[in-house]
């Protein structure tokens, strides 16, 4: 327990550092943001960063379409400049400069999911009843006044932007796609067995690893002869299916036992390296789990006879060592390379 000489100096510390700040909510009109925007009526100070957005226009799209479908999007921050009345951009310059890009037809709406008719369009494409009400469209904003400090802007835009991590793919689709397919990948994960042959690491484990893995496997072994390039959008996309078509919560079980089992009796070391290793590469796991179930599902009675000799090869730490984690070639290349010399 804190004594009372302590508290007091902290709370006497609190009111101390912690500076009035003066602001106004407001809304403003997506034509009035990108008005303001083209007549530099807006301030991008130094501490911004560039369009990063303009490499990404997949983001820049979906951005768009929440806009027309009315979604909520984040507040956009702005201080009120002393000298010049113009609004200094605290957090937004991004979603701003999106607005004003497709106002000026300068890219095109891809990767679309729920408008997806729309993938192709840039802004005159849309009917112009659309286009005035895409431009009536109102966003949410906290102004700072004119008497908020600059280094109160500062690190308003510090807290904002900066968090303690990151959410990691496996974290988002647990809280878009919670529900049945979810929680059965949640108990897959959670088998006593796969934890033994699998180990992570406890960070790990607290960012959802051991269910990114579980449902790795899955994705892979129904479907890795149609993945592309992009690892997460490939599992996303399967992790939708499952969730919205439903799934052989038997079957798919089955399976995964088998392929458990398989390992245990018959890969040394199970998914790691070494029989001392505290954590499992997911491109080693990927590769014995779905290649062991391929091999299984041509052969259920396979005694495989030569693992030592293939798992402890240069050959499998090629396929299993590579960067090339999005690539097709490497990502059917290391699956087939364990069910090819588990058949052969």
């Amino acid at each position: 327990m804190k004594t009372e000489e302590e508290q007091n100096s902290a709370e006497q510390q609190i009111i101390e550092e912690k500076e009035p700040v003066s602001y106004d909510t407001r809304e403003y009109p997506v034509e009035v943001l990108i008005n303001k925007f083209n007549n530099d009526e807006f301030i991008i100070p130094n501490y911004q960063r560039a369009f990063v957005w303009e490499k990404d226009k997949e983001k820049m799209s979906k951005f768009i379409e929440s806009i027309i479908l009315d979604l909520p999007v984040p507040y956009l921050f702005f201080a009120d400049e002393q000298d010049t009345g113009k609004l200094e951009i605290v957090d937004g310059s991004q979603r701003i400069r999106t607005l004003t890009s497709f106002f000026k037809n300068e890219f095109q709406l891809e990767g679309l999911d729920v408008l997806d008719l729309l993938n192709g369009f840039v802004f005159s494409d849309l009917i112009e009843s659309r286009q005035r009400r895409f431009l009536r469209k109102t966003l949410r904003s906290i102004e700072l006044t004119e008497r908020a400090s600059a280094d109160i802007r500062r690190d308003l835009f510090a807290r904002i932007n900066t968090k303690p991590y990151d959410l990691l793919p496996m974290e988002v689709r647990k809280g878009v796609y919670d529900g049945e397919f979810y929680n059965f990948i949640e108990e897959c994960s959670k088998i006593p067995l796969f934890n033994e042959l699998c180990p992570i690491s406890n960070d790990r484990l607290k960012r959802g690893e051991a269910q990114e893995l579980v449902l790795r496997y899955f994705a892979y072994s129904d479907n890795y002869q149609n993945f592309v390039h992009r690892v997460d959008d490939f599992i996303d996309d399967y992790m939708k299916s499952k969730h919205e078509n439903g799934f052989d919560k038997e079957g798919m079980m089955s399976q995964y036992q088998a392929m458990l089992d398989f390992v245990n009796s018959y890969i040394p070391n199970g998914f790691k390296k070494t029989a001392i290793s505290k954590s499992t590469p997911r491109v080693r796991f990927e590769a014995i789990s779905v290649g062991v179930t391929l091999a299984l599902r041509e052969k259920p009675d396979l005694v495989p006879t030569n693992v030592e000799d293939w798992i402890t090869s240069d050959d499998f730490k090629k396929h299993t060592t590579s960067d090339a984690a999005n690539s097709k070639t490497k990502v059917v290349g290391r699956i087939e390379y364990v069910k090819n010399e588990l058949l052969k």
